[in-house]
């Protein structure tokens, strides 16, 4: 039995399939896990939402921003941003079903001491913590208020984790740590503008990876497809695994057993 963690699809369903047969996934026997962000940007975002439900049990998933935003938007009367590629899905025959598997999907996916979030988590928190913060988000994800919640979800305030925090302003802050944490201040400040490579670093501000923590924690994450799998200075042990499939690059598997990386370009958007 192997576990598979493969990198932000971003709808790019072709390069998807190509992976999966270069791993000679079975369903039967080998675990996958998916660091989020399945649709949008790219041209296939419900095929690959198709794609990953029809593995069953065989995988497990974590929402990232871009999940969110079609759960928003198809749940919590957000709209569509003009360079969406979500349409598809929500005029799908099988929209409601897609949208209820999405919608049970979590924030963390963990495995003894190899933790798997969108985004990362804040070096302040154990992975206990992270996971028991992922799953207050669930609850009301998974609520009969849900509605409510994604209509009060977008926002970048508060920026800084309190333990105090209550409310919308709790669950927010959870989310955008989860799924959009880039760089953070020594004190877990989020910064929401830089979303380039470690070079836009804000004054004052570092890569979250780059910050200590207290525990032996293995974190993997995606979200940054700047960084092109890259963690120049971490100070702890971190897996980035968007490639930038959705921007011409490739799209990416890390083995979890061995560590070893197994990448397909993305020959519908370009060349890795």
């Amino acid at each position: 039995m192997s576990t598979y963690v493969i990198g932000d699809l971003h709808g790019s369903h072709s390069a998807f399939v190509g992976l999966m047969e270069k791993l000679a996934f079975n369903p039967a026997h080998d675990c996958l896990w998916l660091v989020g962000d399945l649709v949008n940007r790219g041209p296939d975002s419900l095929e690959c939402l198709r794609e990953a439900r029809q593995l069953g049990g065989a995988v497990r998933c974590v929402l990232g921003n871009h999940d969110f935003h079609l759960l928003v938007v198809a749940r919590g009367k957000g709209k569509l941003r003009k360079k969406d590629t979500l349409e598809a899905i929500l005029d799908a025959p099988d929209r409601e079903p897609l949208l209820d598997w999405l919608q049970q999907q979590s924030l963390s996916v963990r495995k003894e001491s190899t933790l798997m979030a969108h985004a990362g988590i804040l070096p302040q928190w154990s992975m206990s913590q992270a996971e028991a913060l992922g799953k207050e988000v669930e609850m009301a994800l998974r609520s009969e208020h849900s509605g409510a919640f994604l209509a009060e979800l977008f926002g970048d305030q508060p920026d800084r984790w309190q333990d105090s925090l209550e409310g919308m302003d709790r669950l927010r802050c959870i989310v955008n740590v989860m799924t959009r944490m880039r760089f953070i201040s020594p004190r877990g400040r989020l910064d929401f503008a830089a979303k380039q490579g470690l070079e836009s670093a804000p004054e004052g501000y570092a890569p979250w990876f780059q910050y200590p923590r207290e525990d032996n924690a293995h974190l993997l994450f995606g979200h940054w497809a700047a960084l092109n799998g890259q963690t120049p200075g971490a100070r702890i042990p971190v897996d980035a695994l968007d490639t930038g499939c959705a921007w011409g690059g490739s799209l990416t598997a890390l083995k979890l057993e061995s560590g070893e990386r197994i990448a397909v370009a993305n020959q519908k958007n370009g060349t890795a």
